[in-house]
This record gives C-alpha cells, sequence and structure tokens, in this order.
C-alpha cells in the first residue's frame, strides 16, 4: 500500500486514506462524489465504481500495476465514453476501483493492493478481474460497479459475491478511453444489486432497440455438469422455480469435447492481442507483475503467427457450433464452476485458483466466443457461498435479456443482493 500511496502522490493525485469506510483495496481514488453526474437525469442519485482501466476526467488510470501508476503523469482530459454517457445520465462517479493487473485474472488477488473483500462470504476471495468495482457494490458503497469482461469479469464476481452482472454483446458499448487486454473479446459491462438497477443502466449504455420478447429458453445438462457438484444444485434448485410467465427451459444436447480446445483457442488469441497491447511495457518491467499474471504475459510473448491461424480456425469452428446449438436461443449455464475459492487457498501459490479458472472458462468463452450478451443472476443458496445462475442471449439482443433478467427476479429464480 506505501508503494501505492506514493506512485498516487508521485501523480499529483491524492493518496487514499484508509478509512473504515473507505478501504484501499476496493478504491483507489474516492471521493464524496469524485465526479458529480448531471442533475435530474434517469440515473440520478446512484453512485458508480468504475473499474480503474477506464479514464475518468482529471485522474490517472493504473491498471492494477503499481509500476505502471507511477509513470502516468498526466491526468485524463476527459472521460472514456461509458463513464460519460454514465455521467450525462445523471450517475456521480464515486471513485475509481480496483483491478487486476491489466485485467488479465479472474480472481481478484492483486499482490500490489490486497484482495478485496466479498461481504457475503468473507473467508472466500472476490473474484476479478472486476474486483473493486463488484466489492463497492456488495458492499453499499456504489450501485453501479462499471467494468469490463473478456473472459468473465464481470460474470465471475457477480457470481462469487451474490451480485447481478451483465456483459453486453460485443461492440453494443464503446471501449473508447478504456485500457484494451483483448480488443477482440473486451466488453465493458456493469454490476448491480438488483435486475432493475442493472436494466435502467444499461438503457443509458445501450443503443436504441426495439424491443421483442426472447421466447426460447434452453439448458444443456452436459454445461451444467461442468459446475462442481454443490453450485449445480443450487442451480437445479433455482430451475425448479422458473415457471410462471417465463418461457419453459427446453433440454438440448451439447457437446461439451471440444470446449478444452475452445479455451485454448480464445486464450490464445487473447494472449497475442494482450501482448501486443502491453508487451512492449511489459518487456521492461516485469518484476512489476504478479506472478499469475507475469506467467500469462510470458506464454503470451511466446505466441507465433502460425499459433495465433490455428487458433482463428478453432474460434471460427466453435462460433458456427454455437450458432447451430442455440440459434435465437438464451441459454441456461453456471456463471462459474465453483464456489469462490477460498483466501487460504489462494494464499497457497494459486494452485486452487488456477484450477478453478481453467474450468470457469469452459463455460465463459461461449459468450465470449461468440459475441453473444449473458447476464450473472445470483441465486437462493440456503447458507451455501453465493452462486450465479447465467444467462447467454443473442447477439444485439441486449435489452431483452435485461427485461427477461427483471421477470427472473420477479419470478423467485433470481435475487437481489441481500
Amino acid at each position: 500500500m506505501a508503494a501505492a500511496a506514493s506512485a498516487l502522490g508521485a501523480c499529483g493525485v491524492s493518496p487514499l486514506r484508509r478509512t473504515a469506510a473507505v478501504d484501499g483495496s476496493v478504491w483507489r481514488v474516492h471521493g464524496e462524489p469524485l465526479l458529480a453526474g448531471a442533475p435530474g437525469g434517469p440515473l440520478a442519485g446512484l453512485r458508480i465504481a468504475v473499474k480503474d482501466l477506464f479514464a475518468v476526467q482529471g485522474q490517472v488510470v493504473g491498471a492494477g500495476n503499481a509500476a505502471w501508476l507511477a509513470e502516468q503523469s498526466r491526468p485524463e482530459a476527459a472521460s472514456a465514453d461509458a463513464v460519460q454517457r454514465l455521467l450525462d445520465a445523471g450517475a456521480s462517479v464515486q471513485g475509481m476501483a480496483r483491478t487486476d493487473e491489466f485485467a488479465y485474472s479472474l480472481a481478484g488477488t492483486n499482490g500490489h493492493y490486497g484482495t478485496p473483500p466479498n461481504p457475503r462470504a468473507p473467508e472466500r476471495i472476490s473474484g476479478g478481474s472486476t474486483s473493486g468495482p463488484a466489492s463497492a457494490v456488495a458492499l453499499g458503497q456504489a450501485d453501479i460497479g462499471l467494468g469490463t469482461d473478456t473472459g468473465g469479469s464481470i460474470r465471475i464476481p457477480s457470481s462469487y459475491q451474490g451480485l447481478w452482472g451483465m456483459r453486453p454483446s460485443h461492440g453494443a458499448v464503446p471501449v473508447r478511453g478504456l485500457v484494451p487486454l483483448a480488443p477482440s473479446f473486451d466488453t465493458v459491462g456493469w454490476i448491480c444489486r438488483d435486475a432493475a438497477t442493472l436494466r435502467r443502466t444499461g438503457e443509458v449504455l445501450l443503443p436504441a432497440a426495439p424491443g421483442q420478447p426472447l421466447r426460447r429458453v434452453v439448458v444443456a445438462p452436459s454445461l451444467m455438469a461442468v459446475a462442481d457438484a454443490p453450485v449445480a444444485a443450487l442451480l437445479a434448485q433455482a430451475l425448479r422455480a422458473w415457471g410462471g410467465a417465463l418461457p419453459r427451459p427446453e433440454e438440448i444436447a451439447f457437446d461439451t469435447a471440444p470446449l478444452p480446445g475452445w479455451v485454448r483457442a480464445f486464450q490464445t488469441r487473447q494472449g497475442w492481442e494482450a501482448w501486443r497491447a502491453h508487451g512492449g511495457w511489459i518487456a521492461r518491467h516485469w518484476d512489476s507483475l504478479n506472478p499469475d499474471v507475469k506467467s500469462r504475459f510470458q506464454a503470451a510473448a511466446r505466441y507465433t503467427d502460425a499459433d495465433l491461424a490455428a487458433a482463428d480456425r478453432v474460434l471460427a469452428e466453435a462460433r458456427a457450433a454455437i450458432t447451430a446449438a442455440l440459434g435465437d436461443a438464451v441459454l441456461l449455464l453456471p456463471s462459474a464452476s465453483s464456489f469462490a475459492p477460498l483466501r487460504t487457498e489462494a494464499a497457497l501459490g494459486g494452485t486452487v485458483i488456477e484450477a478453478a479458472r481453467a474450468k470457469t472458462f469452459q463455460l465463459t468463452c461461449l459468450a465470449g466466443i461468440s459475441g453473444r450478451c449473458a447476464i450473472s443472476m445470483p441465486v437462493a443458496t440456503g447458507g451455501e457461498p453465493p452462486a450465479g445462475l447465467c444467462m447467454v442471449g443473442p447477439w444485439g439482443r441486449d435489452r431483452d435479456l435485461l427485461a427477461l433478467a427483471q421477470a427472473v427476479q420477479a419470478q423467485g429464480v433470481a435475487h437481489a443482493a441481500a
């Protein structure tokens, strides 16, 4: 934290004061507010925690790395498109919240600044890479966590902390003013405590589109079985409450045998793009990286054009298979394969977290590869840690998926966060 504070001072930004109300593992910069929203807009009164990858006027971007932050000397002249849209709609920026380094993790265990808390499961990790915004929302310190989802970085912390998280269709929300990870998969997403706020936020960020109910919902037992048994049992219980005016889920067959290969192809394309975005800087700052992120950039640096071409062939095949299986249906599946790993497990070198990441990626990659929109919804847990049920909708039907999510909460299948 001392290194982070000195870096902040070097950039001319007031260091964060640690208090009971403002946790430096959650917030890098915090204000009351940091930037006020326009008066009278549709989001007036709502507070935003902005992931520390977005440009915020008057601030520098830290990207989750203390050395990167120390080199940023010029505050941003304008806010990122997504931030500005929310400000124009009346929401206020409460602060810039923590992220895993360059968003290249799903755990939230940042060695520079610590792991943000998980209020619903204090002994467990927060999930990442939209870790700070998720924790800020779960703690009640923000109403909207503005973040990114490349491989699951909205859906996983939402699942781990019992929140609602939206990954929009790829390209639906502008990424101008965002530090990239892998532009082929990067999306601007958001996290809230309930479906209504999630939808209100989407009405500001998403392009206008004629509303049309999503009438077909499908579930693949093979994908549900990717989750650990306790998570799968909670989701099965939630699905038993699915009824009323909601479209009845149909069971479909989905071949999971190709999933490990799809994940490798996704990670190859992701790593290839991440190295091109940041490799020049990383090559001069290897020692500044946390071990898990460092290992991913080391792998990314070795990818060749031939590796990329082979991965792209697999990704094309995967997109065709996903389209053939789903068409215009909404797919229900686990948001994450497990409950959030324990903090003690995170301290053991990351083996458990890496195993959970590999398994969860088989679920989250479906939206990433296909570019489809997805929403993670918290289910009742009966004393178990939080878990999420994910809806993956057709590309471009984001607003319709948000409407369905609100209906799902009204039906009692998913719940507002406590």
